[in-house]
């Protein structure tokens, strides 16, 4: 099979942060936006959320990954990438959803920064009240 089809696809959020993955067959190389996931990231604890459904699946040496990465911060990112990964194994292999569902993988990290609200200094922050 050529190196280069797309066995699978998967779409990953967080924060603000969108994870196009795509699963190929291969030895387990994992590239995000032309890099090498240790070089992008850099920090080795963003280099394991992103290796967490593969670990989880037994399946970090039977695929690379290509994932494209846009928006938010490194921790985002990574759990975008998180997001994705999972999705994609899910779609390739349905009996990977048992597994990927119980470690949380599948779910949507909801949280992201609240907006600021107009005639205050932030989201939450009020200005400070003068009695006189």
């Amino acid at each position: 099979m050529d190196k280069n089809v797309n066995l699978a696809l998967g779409t990953g959020r967080r924060k603000t942060s969108v994870a196009r993955v795509y699963l190929r067959e291969g030895t387990g190389a994992i590239k995000v936006n032309g890099r090498d996931v240790n070089e992008y990231f850099g920090n080795p604890s963003f280099v394991y959320v992103v290796k967490q459904p593969m670990d989880a699946t037994d399946t970090l040496t039977k695929y690379d990954v290509v994932i494209n990465v846009r928006g938010g911060g490194p921790s985002g990112q990574a759990g975008a990438c998180r997001h994705g990964i999972a999705r994609a194994l899910q779609v390739f292999d349905e009996t990977n959803t048992k597994t990927l569902r119980t470690n949380g993988f599948l779910t949507r990290d909801p949280r992201m920064v609240e907006r600021k609200k107009y005639g205050q200094k932030g989201a939450r922050r009020k200005f400070q009240f003068s009695k006189r």
